[in-house]
């Protein structure tokens, strides 16, 4: 699992990449590229796609604060990529767009629900605190998992680019 060099550079790109599509986007809360990204580097780099995303999640901490809000995304994200390892790499090429667009609104959809745990230990919640912390925030929850089903529009043709970028970069 080891990069080369050429991942490397790819892979610290993407993770900047990330990192800029969502400060360019926190004008609109909860709506980001992020879920679009982690498909689509999970379906073109498998395994290696935990680089970029933990370039990613670094950039975040680095340049917003490795604050207690931070340690839910060391796994938040994984959780997303882990799912996507799950799914079948053979998937009809008609159905690719749905499965992945579904799969990253589940992620925006489920977002508080993964976030909670550690949330609540850092501050402090029992799991009542912890239920009404998930509650009060399935607004937010929805908004984002119908934009990453929006956004998700864009997974297939990302990752048609990359495939077609690393064919003609050998």
């Amino acid at each position: 699992m080891k990069p080369t060099v050429k991942e490397i550079a790819i892979f610290g790109m993407l993770g900047a990449l990330m990192y800029a599509t969502k400060l360019f986007m926190e004008i609109l809360p909860n709506i980001h590229m992020i879920g679009v990204f982690i498909v689509a580097i999970t379906v073109v780099y498998r395994q290696k796609a935990l680089y970029p995303i933990y370039v990613f999640v670094f950039l975040t901490g680095a340049f917003a604060g490795f604050d207690a809000w931070w340690l839910p995304y060391i796994y938040i994200w994984t959780v997303l990529w882990g799912f996507v390892m799950l799914l079948p790499q053979s998937i009809p090429t008609k159905i690719q767009p749905i499965v992945y667009m579904s799969v990253c609104a589940l992620h925006g959809f489920l977002f508080g629900v993964l976030y909670a745990p550690v949330y609540a230990l850092i501050a402090g919640l029992n799991f009542d605190g912890m239920k009404a912390w998930i509650i009060t925030g399935i607004p937010w929850d929805i908004t984002h998992g119908i934009s990453n089903f929006v956004c998700g529009l864009l997974i297939v043709p990302i990752i048609y680019v990359l495939k077609h970028a690393n064919r003609l970069s050998r």
